[in-house]
């Protein structure tokens, strides 16, 4: 049996201990045999090389499997190292205190959850339109500064953001961000940061649902696979709750098999007289349906479908990723794009507008670094944690999937020919829409190596089974060719595009609708803990009553922001996205500042590098890109500047004006680079008060030392799990003392 300490032991004597002996941990990770160091020596060899491959030995191509290999090799190394060391310098977790899941326990909101089914839940949760949509985006730029930003950019940064934000609001009994750094920063800077996480979170859950919205549109095989989740993840739920308690793998099988069947059978429907006519669904209709979902989700208990349906769209998120891959491990397709584009330095690409520094780092922001997490991770994910020491696997090793997810992305659009991707990504006012109109203008760009013509067009358009490829812009189109492209080589040939094409267009659709429900719930949470500081009771989010007042209010605000957008006449995702990046990555830039004044009131002085490296990074990304966007007198950039231009255009008479074909649409243009500009002066006005009050809360805990805890007081727990996804020697041998017991001790949900 492992030897345990008395921190270890429950209060009953007759249960065995709820946590391996920290002795015990430590010689466990300091255990290094022979076979374990020619591992890790490999692993460093082959991520080095890889590295080598991309940085320095570039040719006219490159081929794909160094991406797979570099991003691979450079997890698994920060995973095992880098968040090992934050664990036992900064997090110091203690198993023997009960987390919030646990002492707070309501079967509805609290409900402590397999680490298994938490982690898909929680990857399920973050993983969005970001890491699919920037990646493509970006790669105008070429694909070295977004190969090394979304793999260094997640080590350093975004998986550390996601780790601690989890573990610190879990010691807080889940509290949301914005009541955090009331907590830890004061009134002002508070204030601001609450009154920045919920306007921005509007945004971000408008967006993501808008993305969902112009994916299924028209598609009736999405409608009815994605629809078909929802009854699956209720029967999940029930399942694991009432049927077959702690049966995880078992229900695994299950989800994924009905999974399956629902993607085979939205094919199937697709192709009926019924199936059309009952699962075609226009914008507004399938947006109010989203809005109703959003808030249903919201209020439901979590076991019953917030989790099982996310931990459910795991298994084909992951599954579809690993399945690429592999594929690209195969096939071996190069990569003709330039390591640096010409428009990383002109900031004059007709996909995304402005130059490298600091724009790259604002279009891929999920993926490498995103507020948005640090809002799930201070939401549904910390009331739901069975175990400290399993936050590290969580919330690091959560976020790694997700870099994956967006390398993944990256090479699939680079997979494709330039003059096609560019085809598909530049404006339909720069293209006219049409072939030939696409066709002039890729070659007008004078890029070297490209020659696009209209067969090359036509074809691909007829291989994935639409009538025309040209201006699909958002990054979803592109990603979804990229994927059937890669994937026909290894199975099915060109006879198979059109069926891996609209896989993907599906697969895009049900990974970024999970985004949408957990970010409702996290912005109802948010909205209570506000409103908490005025009347206590909402604090209370087992209140039923509160529960339902803020849900409905936080649904109207972004459903009200998403029907604007489905109804924007030059479509809403050009006007939302960039406002999207940067107010994502000005969040981010909130949660480090909160964390960071938290360490410093640990008096862990020495590790604040931790977070002050990434911060001072995202710092001066978006504060620049947000003067650039506020301030540029360049049209193509700054809002204001854009707005002058079209309102004078206005005022001279014309009907027609850069993008906007009617005298409608240049309306819609200043109405909207209005709005944008407004919003985002004040998220960078807020941003700055919550950094700027954070430094001087960190200097003056620099001051007098370690000051006192904001933490819920410590709680006896009564329950063992082990920490990560495989357990080790000695949680195995805890486990079957536990497995022993003739009634297991009930757990809150899962």
């Amino acid at each position: 049996m492992p030897k345990t300490s008395a921190s270890t032991r429950t209060k009953d004597g007759n249960l065995p201990p709820v946590a391996v002996d920290p002795a015990i941990l430590e010689a466990e990770d300091r255990r290094w045999t022979p076979a374990k160091i020619a591992i890790w020596i490999a692993i460093a060899l082959l991520g080095g090389l890889s590295w080598v491959m991309l940085a320095v030995v570039r040719g006219e191509t490159v081929n794909a499997i160094w991406f797979v290999f570099a991003a691979v090799c450079t997890y698994f190394i920060g995973y095992r190292f880098y968040s090992k060391y934050i664990e036992k310098n900064i997090v110091k977790p203690d198993d023997s205190r009960a987390t919030p899941a646990e002492y707070k326990a309501d079967g509805k909101d609290y409900a402590a959850t397999d680490r298994r089914v938490l982690y898909g839940h929680h990857f399920a949760a973050i993983a969005g339109a970001g890491p699919l949509v920037g990646p493509v985006l970006a790669a105008q730029m070429g694909y070295l500064p977004g190969t090394i930003w979304i793999i260094v950019g997640v080590v350093l940064a975004g998986a550390v953001q996601d780790y601690l934000v989890m573990f610190f609001s879990m010691r807080r009994g889940g509290r949301s961000l914005g009541q955090m750094a009331r907590d830890e920063l004061g009134r002002v800077g508070g204030t601001a940061a609450i009154i920045a996480t919920l306007t921005i979170m509007v945004i971000i859950v408008a967006i993501l649902a808008l993305v969902v919205v112009n994916a299924l549109a028209e598609s009736p095989w999405g409608v009815f696979s994605v629809a078909m989740t929802i009854p699956i993840a209720l029967f999940m739920g029930c399942y694991l709750r009432f049927f077959r308690p702690g049966k995880v793998t078992e229900v695994s099988i299950i989800g994924f098999v009905l999974l399956l069947a629902a993607i085979i059978g939205g094919g199937a429907v697709a192709e009926t007289d019924w199936g059309v006519a009952l699962f075609t669904m226009d914008k507004v209709p399938l947006a109010i349906g989203i809005i109703i979902y959003g808030f249903v989700a919201a209020v439901l208990p979590v076991w019953l479908l917030l989790a099982p349906r996310d931990y459910l769209s795991t298994f084909m998120k992951i599954g579809t990723i690993v399945m690429l891959a592999i594929a690209i491990i195969i096939v071996r397709p190069e990569i003709f794009a330039p390591a640096v584009s010409e428009f990383a330095s002109t900031g004059t690409g007709p996909v995304v507008s402005g130059t490298l520094f600091p724009f790259l780092f604002v279009t891929i922001a999920c993926g490498a670094l995103s507020g948005f997490h640090a809002l799930i991770a201070s939401g549904t994910t910390p009331k739901l944690v069975e175990k400290e020491r399993q936050t590290r696997f969580i919330g690091y090793g959560g976020m790694l999937m997700e870099s994956f997810v967006a390398i993944m992305a990256l090479v699939a659009a680079l997979s494709i020919d330039r003059g096609i991707y560019f085809a598909m990504n530049a404006s339909a006012a720069a293209t006219g829409g049409t072939i030939e109109g696409a066709v002039a203008f890729v070659n007008g760009l004078g890029m070297s190596g490209v020659n696009l013509t209209p067969e090359m067009l036509q074809q691909t358009a007829d291989n994935v089974g639409e009538e025309s490829i040209v201006s699909r812009t958002g990054g979803a189109p592109t990603l979804a060719v990229g994927l059937a492209n890669i994937m026909q080589q290894l199975i099915g040939g060109s006879g198979l595009m059109a069926f891996w094409y609209h896989f993907a267009i599906m697969f895009e659709a049900l990974f970024i609708l999970t985004a949408v429900d957990a970010g409702t719930r996290v912005a109802r949470f948010m909205l209570q803990d506000s409103i908490g500081n005025f009347i206590p009771k909402f604090k209370n989010t087992s209140w039923r009553v509160g529960a339902w007042i803020a849900t409905a209010i936080m649904v109207a605000a972004w459903g009200a922001i998403l029907v604007m957008g489905v109804t924007d006449p030059l479509g809403g995702i050009n006007t939302l996205f960039p406002l999207f990046g940067i107010a994502n990555q000005l969040l981010a830039a909130i949660a480090l500042a909160v964390c960071m004044a938290i360490i410093a009131k640990r008096g862990y002085f020495r590790f604040l590098w931790v977070v002050a490296l990434p911060l001072g990074f995202a710092a001066v990304v978006t504060i620049s890109a947000s003067f650039l966007k506020i301030f540029s007198p360049v049209p193509a950039v700054g809002y204001f500047a854009q707005n002058a231009a079209f309102r004078q255009a206005l005022a001279d008479g014309e009907t027609s004006f850069g993008t906007a074909p009617t005298v409608e649409a240049m309306e819609a243009v200043v109405r909207n680079t209005m709005v944008q500009g407004i919003l985002s002066i004040l998220f960078v006005t807020l941003a700055i008060i919550v950094i700027v009050t954070a430094i001087l809360a960190t200097i003056r805990a620099a001051r007098r030392g370690a000051s006192e805890s904001s933490e819920d007081p410590a709680v006896q727990s009564k329950v063992f799990a082990p920490a990560g996804l495989i357990p080790t020697a000695a949680e195995r041998e805890l486990q079957a003392e536990w497995d022993k017991l003739p009634a297991k001790p009930k757990r809150g949900g899962h």
